[in-house]
């Protein structure tokens, strides 16, 4: 017997604009108020937990090979990535572009007349206007309409082969558990009393914080700081590493520092939240930074330190499933310790993007149907990955200190912007591109692109690792003048120069020679 979900679960109200037309659009797809979960009849193929990208691409992947699939999502489907990640941020990021691209337009002789604002209220409503937009793709009908049952509300396992959601029982001959992960909060004294925003509620803002704390600074940290700042925000953001983006190539993290702070940024290094308090509408935060200890006020805080994969609730000891606090175990084709049930995505992957995501489900789709005749692995992926501030850091690979380390006689060879005609006609010169490889046999083996659209760029990087290509290729591929991707090209060009060894420019010179008598 059906019965009409009672929400229970008041976590994904947090991450909408309550009464707000468009996230109204967002809920109606993606948390239907008067949604009825069905009845299950008989086995299915696939379980899986989550609608989350990983989540949503087993189960349509799957359910478009034949089988009978079932998913559950206890809060909004579409996942972080859709409703408090990859599309609201770059929205607002988009939206910061534009008018910090305003402020630079003298620069490329146009001059505004007249005082130029920014609108905060209305570039967070471009925004959630565009995410319900986007929305249909990862909506409950599009799922229903692919013949996949669709449970809303928290699942369980109940046994090796089972799993409860909303009073029922879901048996399985395989599952996936893609739950996501969620914000780390800080154990910091008195922030949780203080307030704090993280990914999952700053996108439900109207008014911009005059005064903003942004406490991390990797790619979520750092990317949110620069586009609230270009909105209006006087941002300080405070890291406990020695740089910004530390998982980044120095000289990279090094240019995108150096362009917040000429953006007028305030960026603490080595520095440490001890304690946070509120007074009145401020919030007071005491710092540890090098120079001594400060005391700073804010009207917002915003926590972007990383994420941890959602496991609670979901019953994994009745399954036999193993985990530990970085998440669900799983061996190289993503089967956790219960041979029936595999995990994909942040709740058991170091890689937390949507597009490892997305190849993880793959990955578990082939397994899970056609193992052991074909075996997908997650170490044969290659995953780039992009950090979307301005300039964007794109890498992929290895970086010459894990080339090095990996046994590797690693070479790096590196194009600046600054030479790039493209980029210079743009005003983009800051940046670079740098490429890893393999002397002995001239292999790519890593890459780092630091430009305005290195994201766009570093799929060329990507497929040539991914192929096991050469840097010479590079060389010989042919790129459209003028544009920045040429910097790639430019790469080739330097490593087929650094190839005319002394012996071999002695016999060209005595060819040349030869041929001028």
């Amino acid at each position: 017997m059906t019965s009409t979900i009672e929400r229970t679960h008041t976590d994904y109200r947090r991450m909408v604009l309550e009464g707000d037309s468009h996230d109204q659009v967002l809920l109606d797809n993606v948390h239907p108020a008067e949604w009825t979960n069905p009845t299950p009849s008989g086995k299915y193929n696939l379980v899986v937990i989550g609608a989350g990208t990983a989540g949503l691409v087993s189960a349509v992947g799957s359910a478009g090979l034949g089988a009978k699939v079932a998913i559950i999502e206890r809060a909004l489907m579409g996942g972080d990535c859709l409703n408090v990640g990859c599309v609201p941020s770059k929205g607002v990021i988009r939206a910061g572009r534009a008018a910090y691209d305003v402020g630079e337009a003298l620069n490329f002789g146009v001059r505004l007349r007249g005082d130029v604002e920014v609108d905060f209220a209305a570039a967070m409503e471009r925004m959630r206007r565009l995410r319900a937009k986007i929305s249909p793709n990862d909506s409950v009908s599009r799922l229903q309409g692919l013949g996949i049952d669709v449970f809303i509300g928290q699942g369980r396992f109940s046994g090796p082969a089972s799993i409860e959601v909303d009073g029922q029982r879901l048996s399985f001959d395989r599952a996936v558990i893609a739950s996501g992960a969620r914000a780390t909060k800080p154990d910091i004294p008195g922030l949780a009393e203080a307030g704090f925003l993280t990914n999952e509620t700053v996108f439900r803002m109207t008014e911009c914080p005059d005064r903003l704390a942004v406490l991390g600074a990797g790619p979520i940290g750092c990317e949110l700081a620069q586009a609230f700042m270009r909105l209006g925000s006087r941002t300080t953001l405070i890291a406990r590493t020695a740089q910004i983006m530390p998982k980044e190539d120095r000289d990279a993290a090094d240019i995108v520092q150096r362009q917040l702070e000429r953006e007028g940024m305030t960026i603490l290094t080595s520095a440490s939240v001890l304690e946070a308090r509120r007074d009145g509408a401020e919030t007071v935060l005491t710092v540890d930074a090098p120079g001594g200890s400060l005391e700073l006020r804010f009207d917002a805080v915003l926590v972007g330190v990383g994420r941890t994969p959602n496991l609670e609730g979901l019953g994994l000891e009745a399954a036999g499933v193993s985990y530990e606090r970085s998440g669900i175990t799983v061996d190289d084709t993503l089967r956790t310790t219960n041979p029936r049930v595999y995990a994909a995505g942040d709740v058991c992957s170091k890689y937390k993007f949507t597009h490892a995501a997305d190849a993880m489900a793959r990955i578990v789709i082939t397994n899970a149907f056609f193992r052991p005749f074909r075996t997908g692995r997650v170490s044969n992926l290659v995953i780039p990955w992009s950090t979307y501030t301005d300039p964007e850091i794109a890498r992929v690979g290895m970086s010459l200190d894990e080339a090095t380390a990996a046994g590797l006689s690693a070479g790096v060879i590196t194009h600046e912007l600054a030479d790039n005609d493209r980029a210079i006609l743009d005003g983009d010169e800051a940046g670079f591109a740098r490429v890893v490889y393999d002397k002995k046999s001239g292999r790519i083996v890593g890459g780092t692109i630091v430009a305005r659209h290195a994201g766009e760029m570093i799929g060329e990087l990507t497929l040539a690792i991914a192929t096991k290509q050469k840097v010479s290729v590079l060389s010989t591929t042919i790129h459209p003048y003028p544009t920045q991707s040429e910097a790639v090209k430019r790469l080739g060009d330097i490593y087929m120069r650094g190839s005319l060894t002394p012996t071999v420019k002695k016999v060209f010179d005595r060819l040349f020679r030869f041929r001028r008598r």
